[in-house]
C-alpha cells in the first residue's frame, strides 16, 4: 500500500518557526531548508530526468524485442490491476476473482469478463491501496497470463492478443527465461540436467563436490560464523554442494533463545550472549520478519530466497503479498525446519560458540578460535582449522570488529542512522490510513491489512554545501521498520546501553503501532564528538545507548517523551500514555539526547509527516529513546566477484554486519551469492554464478 503521493513537495526557504498555540510549532528551525516528503516511487511528470531516460530506454528496449517475438507465446504481464475492495474478497484472497477478471478484460478490451478462463492467469503480487487521492480503495494486483494456455481454453481471445501492444509498467512481454524454484531444487536441477552442466576446461562438471569422494580427498572445510540469514544460505549452499560446513553462532538456538528473552522480559536478566540480537536467525527473528527488499521483489535471488522461506514453512502468501512479512511466531518453527535440513546434509551446527580470534599465516585466514560464549574470560579457547571462514556476524557483533581490526583487517566507517522509536494506539494510525475503513481491519482478520506508514523528509543544512548528482540533499529523516500491530522492546547487548526496536507477530493484532523515526549521520557527526577511525561509527552508537540508559535510570527502564511535549522542548507531570514496551518507562527530556541539529531535524520532520498523516501529533503518540542500530556502522571491502575480503585472504564478510545488506532478503541473497563464490574459489563449483541464480542486482551496500 503506498501511504502519499510521490509529488508532494514542501519547500520552506529562510524561515523561523514563530510560536503558536499549535506545538507543533515551537522549536527553532535555522538555515535554508528544502523538504520533500516521499512515500512512493514518483510518477509521470515528477520523475527526475535519470529515471524518465532510464524508462523511455526499456520501452524502446521492450518494442525493439516484440519485433523478433512471437505475442502468442509466453507470458504476458498486466501491471497495476486495481479492483475496488466491494469488489474484491479481501487481503487473504490471493487468487482471481470476479472483480480482478473485469480488470483484465478491460486491458485486452475483450467484451465478456465472465468468459476469461481464470486458469491462464496467475495472481503474481496483490497490495492494498488507499491514498486519498483515490476515488475509493483499491486491491492492485500484478497479474502473469498464459497466452497459450488462455487461445486452448478460450481460442476468441486470439484477434484480441493480436491486438496487445506494450506498455511499459502496464502491459509487458515477459521472456520466456528461467523459473526460479527454491534453492536446493535450483542446484538438484543443475546437478541432473544435461543443460546445467557445463564442463570447464578440464573436463569437470560445474558441481564438483562428488569428485572429493570418488577421489578420496578431504573436502573443503569451511567455517560460518553468525547464524542469521547470510550465514544460513551461505552454510546451505555450501552444503549443497560437497563441502564440509561447520554453523557456528555465539547464540542459542531458537528454544534456548526464547528462554532466555522471556527472562529479560520477565525478570529483567539480559544473556550477552542470547538476546534480541544474538542466536539462531540472527537480530530479524525476533522482529516483524519482514521480506521487503530493495534489490528487486521479482530478481531470480530473491524469488529463490523466498521460495526456500515457503519450502521450510513459512506460508505461500509471502510469494503474492505486495508487502511479505512472517512475525516471530512463524519464524521459530522455519528455523527449526532450516537447521534440521542442514543437519541432513552433514553441516556441524554449534551453538552458544564464540569465535574470539581468527588464526592467520602469512595473509591467509587458516582457522578460527573459539570458546563456549557463556565463558566471558576466554579462558578455554580452541583452535580450529579451515579452507575458508565466511564472517556473516550480524551489526552488533562490536568486539568481532575490534578482533579483525588487532589483525589489520581493513574496515571502513559506514553512514547509517539514528533516532527514536514513535508509538501511537494500532487504531489511530489505522482511521489516520483508511478513515471509515478502519473497522474492516479487525485486529489482523479484517478483510484489509493492518494500516502501517513509510515517510521521509529529505533536507539540506546550512552548512552542507555538496548536494548528491540526484539532487537530494545530504541528511534525510525517515521512519524504518514500522511494525503494526506490534510492541516495543530491548536490543541491548550489554547492561550499561540502551537500544530498542520494534517487533510483531504473523497477526499484527496488538494495541499498539510503532516504528523509528531515524536521521542519517556521518563521519562528520562522528568527529563532532572526538570520534575518529575506523569504528568511530559503533562508538558514536555506544554514546547515545549509554545516555538513554543513564535517562531510564537503569535496569533497562527506557527513557519517554509525548510528541507534543518533544516539539515543545519541555516534560509534563501530567501521566504518559500506556506503551507497549514490557520493562518500564521514565519520562525523560528526550529533546536533549541528541546533539541539536539531529533533534531539530526530527522535529521538523515530525511536523512534515503530520501534514501528509493528520493526527500523527498526538497526545497519545510516545517516543522511546534510543534506536541507533539501524545498520552497520561498518564496511568490510571486499572483490566483488571473489566476496574474498581485500586485506585478508580466505575471508569472506557477508550480510549486513560487513555492510552488505539491510533486512532479512537482502542479507539471505549475499550469503545465497557469497557461497556459490567460495564453491567456486574451492573447485566445488565450476560454472558462472549467474547461470544459476540470475544476474546479481544491487547486491552490495545497501541504504535504508
Amino acid at each position: 500500500m503506498h501511504i502519499l503521493p510521490s509529488s508532494f513537495s514542501l519547500k520552506l526557504s529562510s524561515f523561523h518557526f514563530q510560536p503558536r498555540r499549535n506545538p507543533a510549532t515551537r522549536f527553532p528551525c535555522t538555515g535554508h531548508q528544502t523538504l520533500r516528503i516521499l512515500c512512493a516511487k514518483r510518477t509521470g511528470k515528477q520523475r527526475y530526468p535519470s529515471e524518465k531516460k532510464k524508462l523511455k530506454s526499456k520501452h524502446k528496449e521492450i518494442l525493439k524485442d516484440l519485433k523478433d517475438e512471437n505475442k502468442f507465446e509466453g507470458t504476458w504481464r498486466l501491471y497495476k490491476l486495481g479492483v475496488p475492495i466491494d469488489k474484491d474478497p479481501g487481503k487473504d484472497f490471493l487468487d482471481v476473482s470476479d472483480g480482478l477478471l473485469e480488470e483484465i478484460a478491460k486491458v485486452l478490451e475483450f467484451p465478456v469478463a465472465s468468459l476469461l478462463p481464470r486458469e491462464a492467469f496467475s495472481v503474481i503480487r496483490k497490495s492494498f491501496d488507499a491514498r486519498k487521492k483515490l476515488k475509493e480503495p483499491k486491491f492492485v494486483h500484478t497479474v502473469d497470463m498464459d497466452v497459450k494456455k488462455l487461445l486452448n481454453l478460450e481460442p476468441r481471445t486470439w484477434d484480441f492478443i493480436s491486438q496487445l501492444e506494450p506498455k511499459v509498467g502496464l502491459v509487458e512481454h515477459v521472456h520466456n527465461g528461467r523459473v526460479f524454484g527454491d534453492l536446493m531444487s535450483i542446484i538438484h536441477v543443475h546437478k541432473d540436467s544435461n543443460e546445467g552442466v557445463v564442463a570447464n576446461v578440464n573436463g569437470i562438471d560445474i558441481f564438483s563436490g562428488d569428485l572429493y569422494q570418488r577421489r578420496g580427498t578431504r573436502k573443503p572445510k569451511i567455517a560460518v560464523v553468525g547464524g542469521g540469514p547470510s550465514g544460513l544460505f551461505a552454510t546451505l549452499v555450501l552444503a549443497e554442494l560437497g563441502a564440509d560446513v561447520t554453523l557456528m553462532e555465539r547464540g542459542q538456538a531458537v528454544e534456548k533463545r526464547g528462554r532466555d528473552i522471556g527472562a529479560l522480559v520477565v525478570r529483567r536478566i539480559l544473556e550477552t550472549e542470547s538476546n534480541f540480537c544474538f542466536g539462531e536467525g540472527g537480530a530479524g527473528t525476533w522482529s516483524d520478519g519482514k521480506l521487503v527488499t530493495r534489490i528487486g521483489r521479482n530478481n531470480g535471488s530473491v524469488l529463490a530466497v523466498m521460495r526456500t522461506l515457503v519450502q521450510f514453512g513459512a506460508p505461500q502468501n509471502i510469494l503474492v503479498d505486495g508487502k511479505p512479512h512472517l512475525g516471530t511466531d512463524r519464524l521459530v518453527p522455519l528455523l527449526r525446519n532450516f537447521r534440521q535440513h542442514l543437519q541432513e546434509l552433514g553441516v556441524s551446527i554449534k551453538f552458544g560458540t564464540r569465535v574470539d580470534d581468527i588464526v592467520i599465516e602469512d595473509g591467509h585466514v587458516l582457522g578460527v578460535m573459539v570458546s563456549d560464549s557463556a565463558d566471558r574470560l576466554q579462558g578455554n579457547s580452541q583452535k580450529m582449522e579451515y579452507d575458508a571462514v565466511i564472517l556473516a556476524v550480524g551489526h552488533s557483533a562490536r568486539d568481532t570488529y575490534q578482533m579483525l581490526l588487532s589483525h589489520n583487517v581493513v574496515l571502513e566507517p559506514k553512514d547509517f542512522a539514528v533516532g527514536l522509536r514513535i508509538e501511537h494506539p494500532q487504531e489511530l494510525i489505522n482511521s489516520i490510513q483508511y478513515s471509515e475503513l478502519a473497522s474492516e481491519v479487525r485486529s489482523g482478520r479484517g478483510r484489509v491489512p493492518v494500516a502501517d506508514y513509510k515517510v521521509a523528509n529529505y533536507f539540506h543544512e546550512e552548512d552542507a554545501r555538496d548536494l548528491s548528482n540526484s539532487g537530494v540533499a545530504k541528511r534525510s529523516c525517515y521512519s524504518f521498520c514500522m511494525c503494526p500491530g506490534g510492541q516495543v522492546v530491548l536490543t541491548s547487548t550489554n547492561p550499561s546501553e540502551l537500544c530498542i526496536n520494534g517487533m510483531s507477530f504473523s497477526r499484527r493484532a496488538s494495541r499498539w503501532a510503532n516504528a523509528a523515526l531515524v536521521v542519517t549521520v556521518t563521519a562528520k557527526d562522528f568527529e563532532a564528538l572526538n570520534y575518529y577511525g575506523p569504528l568511530s561509527g559503533v562508538e558514536f552508537q555506544k554514546e547515545f545507548e549509554q545516555r538513554a540508559a543513564m535517562m531510564g535510570g537503569g535496569n533497562f527502564t527506557v527513557p519517554v517523551q509525548t510528541v507534543t511535549d518533544f516539539l515543545e522542548r519541555k516534560l509534563s507531570v501530567t501521566s504518559l500514555p500506556p506503551s507497549s514496551y514490557r520493562l518500564g518507562v521514565k519520562a525523560a527530556n528526550l529533546h536533549q539526547l541528541f546533539p541539536v541539529h539531529i533533534t531539530e531535524a526530527l522535529q521538523q520532520s515530525i511536523v512534515a509527516f503530520d501534514k501528509e498523516l493528520l493526527g500523527f501529533i498526538s497526545k497519545e503518540a510516545l517516543l522511546h529513546g534510543v534506536e541507533t542500530r539501524t545498520s552497520s556502522p561498518i564496511q568490510i571491502p571486499r572483490d566483488a566477484e571473489t566476496y574474498e575480503s581485500t586485506s585478508l585472504k580466505g575471508l569472506y564478510p557477508v550480510g549486513e554486519g560487513a555492510g552488505y545488506a539491510g533486512g532479512i532478503i537482502s542479507a539471505a541473497v549475499d550469503g545465497m551469492y557469497a557461497g556459490f563464490a567460495v564453491a567456486k574459489n574451492l573447485s566445488l563449483f565450476h560454472g558462472d554464478i549467474e547461470s544459476v541464480l540470475g544476474k546479481a542486482q544491487n547486491v552490495g551496500f545497501v541504504k535504508y
